[in-house]
């Protein structure tokens, strides 16, 4: 390599890393390549039909930014459904998991790229008690109450209107929640926009009011493999978690405490195979699907992950403002379901729910993560930027 071919890849890779440092905490990631100038889609955003529900129709949206990375969304559970990003070569390959029609995401229970809520994650014995009145949800992920209920975010349509930003093809969609919905109290209003930005990041910006007291814990709950979403298990991407602890529980439960990772299987603090520690981490089924806590000021937006596939190159960093992450290695996954001509068998994907803490209405420490009232605005900001290593 000469110099000036030295210095030309220096030059590249230094704007590459301005464009990303907000979410790179530590050397930051290269720009994937873009296509030539010729070939490159013009930055939109499509509609087309994506089936019916109830007799109402469904939408699914195009997002293309201008180098040429693609997201697919639909307004049914406020789903990302594709999402085509570069290896190292410049080939796109889709990263999430999911179904090709409407019909795999009505029928599946995996919540495979939507908006879950009103309360992500679990709720103990699926019981909880809000200005000294208890209530009763139904216990789905028996006996808790999981992702919101039978009925949750993930399972109803959502209003959606693509909009112009100067960051890039956006599309906003809205949420009506009425009062007593899944038994939670107040009518809530929720609010996601999901930004395709010319910086090569997929942007999920949450927010929600409400009329009374109610709890509130919106997630995007993206299954990720960034070899593509059909080429095998997650077991070899490697993982940094910017969370020096995490919350123990019975089973999957969290019951208040917090520990040290530090010499644990849940210790990410420095990247490492995902595989390496995952049989020690124990679960029925074995893996991973525990809340670390986010180092960090936790309504600040903060790096809170970096996953890096070593075979194909794709590297994407979480950034975001809540104050834990759940991780998730698709332990539940068993091979009975495909979508998009894969066949999705245990850990085929992996997610990172960033999140309140699982449980933290019956936690009195931590009651504050979830609880909304009247004048309030929930927000809760999650960026993935997407580059590439060597």
């Amino acid at each position: 390599m000469t110099a000036m071919e030295r210095s030309a890849r220096d030059l590249f890779a230094i704007l590459a890393i301005g464009a990303v440092a907000c979410a790179a905490p530590e050397g930051g990631q290269s720009e994937p390549p873009r296509a030539p100038a010729a070939e490159r889609p013009v930055p939109a955003t499509t509609a087309a039909p994506f089936g019916t529900v109830d007799g109402t129709p469904v939408r699914l949206y195009t997002l293309t930014n201008r180098n040429g990375l693609v997201a697919k969304i639909t307004n049914y559970g406020a789903t990302v459904t594709e999402l085509h990003v570069p290896d190292r070569t410049g080939r796109l390959a889709d990263v999430v998991a999911g179904f090709e029609n409407l019909d795999g995401y009505v029928a599946g229970t995996a919540y495979f790229g939507a908006i879950v809520g009103r309360v992500a994650n679990r709720i103990a014995n699926a019981t909880f008690t809000l200005e000294g009145l208890s209530h009763a949800l139904a216990p789905n992920d028996r006996p808790h109450h999981l992702h919101g209920g039978r009925r949750g975010w993930n399972k109803v349509l959502w209003s959606a209107t693509p909009i112009d930003t100067t960051d890039g093809p956006a599309l906003e969609l809205t949420y009506v929640s009425e009062d007593g919905e899944e038994g939670y109290p107040g009518t809530v209003t929720a609010r996601t926009v999901y930004t395709l930005t010319q910086a090569n990041e997929l942007k999920v910006e949450m927010q929600a009011t409400t009329d009374a007291t109610t709890l509130v814990n919106m997630a995007h709950h993206g299954y990720w493999n960034l070899g593509g979403h059909d080429s095998g298990t997650i077991l070899d991407h490697e993982l940094t978690l910017y969370a020096d602890r995490y919350t123990p529980g019975t089973p999957m439960v969290p019951d208040g405490r917090v520990r040290p990772v530090e010499g644990t299987p849940f210790d990410f603090t420095r990247a490492k195979p995902i595989g390496r520690d995952l049989r020690q981490a124990g679960g029925t089924p074995i893996g991973y699907d525990h809340n670390f806590v986010v180092n960090g000021e936790p309504y600040r937006l903060r790096p809170v992950a970096r996953l890096t596939d070593p075979t194909s190159g794709r590297a994407m960093t979480v950034s975001a403002d809540r104050p834990g992450v759940q991780f998730y290695t698709g332990n539940f996954l068993d091979g009975t379901v495909t979508g998009k001509g894969a066949t999705y068998g245990q850990y085929a994907a992996l997610c990172l729910e960033t999140q309140a803490f699982p449980n933290a209405v019956n936690v009195p420490a931590w009651q504050d993560q979830v609880v909304l009232r009247p004048g309030q605005t929930y927000r809760h900001v999650m960026v993935h930027a997407f580059g590439v290593e060597p």
